[in-house]
Formats: structure tokens, C-alpha cells, sequence
């Protein structure tokens, strides 16, 4: 994986020119959610649809 300023670099290059500092932020914020899943999910450290269904007494 590249450093992480190079990573937040083209972050910034995909925003449009009349983005926020809350749009960065989101942009930010998805990206570190989805490599923590990717982490999480390479670890084994994932809990299956059916058990949260099964855990929380939800009907499918």
C-alpha cells in the first residue's frame, strides 16, 4: 500500500472543486470503514448476517 499522504492526495484529486471540508472528511472516513472491514474480515473477526439475526431476534 502506498504512504498515506500519497493515498490522501488522491482522495483530494477525486473530489470536485467546490467540495467541504465535511465532504474530505466523509471521504476519509468511508475509506478507513472499508479497510477496517477488509482487516476485519481477513482476520476471521467477522460476524455472519445470521448470527446478528439470530443475536438480535430479527426476522428475515
Amino acid at each position: 500500500m502506498e504512504n498515506i499522504k500519497q493515498e490522501a492526495r488522491k482522495l483530494i484529486d477525486k473530489l470536485p472543486e467546490n467540495s467541504t471540508w465535511d465532504d474530505l472528511m466523509y471521504q476519509i472516513y468511508v475509506r478507513q470503514t472499508i479497510e477496517a472491514g477488509l482487516a476485519d474480515s481477513k482476520a476471521g473477526t467477522i460476524t455472519s448476517v445470521e448470527e446478528v439475526i439470530r443475536k438480535f431476534g430479527l426476522n428475515e
